[in-house]
């Protein structure tokens, strides 16, 4: 037989150009091969990034349990409340009484009569009082440095005990509301004018104790 330049002359070495390109070299993987080696290297990557990703999420997680722990431990310690933490007054507390209506109320000279925001204040103080029926209070009684000790003494006795009266005719227990007397030994205000006696002529609800 006739040999051409297209022909295959496998005896001399040489292939013909439509046989040198529809054959691949002996040391290259198959193509199904090379696929399946470029998905597995793919899925690979992806279980790492995942398990870089799951670890940094549970450190952080961990992190913030340890610090909300230590927190709630300090705080146990401290005894703090969380309404204190919030920046707000403890509910039932003299600080909650004072910031929620008021713990005072002012007297004229020489009087024990209750103005009509003298009445406002006490009656906003029968409703706290009510909403913390285990509360008790000591009510303190006031006067100016005017008169004798003895007489002022009385004075702020009488100042106190009208408070209570009127805290008793809101239905609150007179169990609940003890008066004390300092006359002109306790003043708000040291100075000795008009301004500072104002100050002065008072009564003052204080939370003493809880039942």
């Amino acid at each position: 037989m006739q040999t051409t330049k297209d022909s295959l002359a496998v005896g001399n070495g040489w292939l013909g150009p439509l046989a040198a390109t529809s054959l691949k070299r002996a040391d290259e993987p198959p193509l199904d091969m090379e696929l399946e080696m470029t998905a597995s290297l793919l899925r690979v990557s992806a279980a790492l990034v995942l398990l870089a990703a799951c670890s940094s999420a549970d450190e952080s997680a961990l992190q913030g349990s340890d610090a909300a722990g230590d927190g709630a431990v300090r705080n146990a310690g401290l005894g703090i409340s969380s309404s204190e933490l919030a920046g707000q007054p403890v509910p039932g507390t003299q600080e909650d009484l004072e910031v929620s209506v008021g713990d005072r109320v002012y007297f004229t000279y020489d009087s024990v009569v209750l103005s009509p925001q003298a009445i406002q204040t006490l009656d906003g103080q029968a409703a706290w009082l009510e909403q913390y029926p285990n509360v008790l209070v000591t009510v303190e009684g006031h006067a100016d440095e005017r008169g004798t000790r003895e007489y002022n003494l009385a004075l702020g006795d009488r100042r106190a005990n009208a408070v209570k009266n009127y805290l008793v005719a809101l239905n609150i227990p007179p169990s609940r509301v003890l008066t004390i007397s300092y006359g002109e030994e306790r003043p708000a205000d040291p100075g000795h004018d008009e301004q500072a006696w104002t100050e002065n002529r008072r009564a003052v609800t204080t939370v003493t104790t809880t039942q």
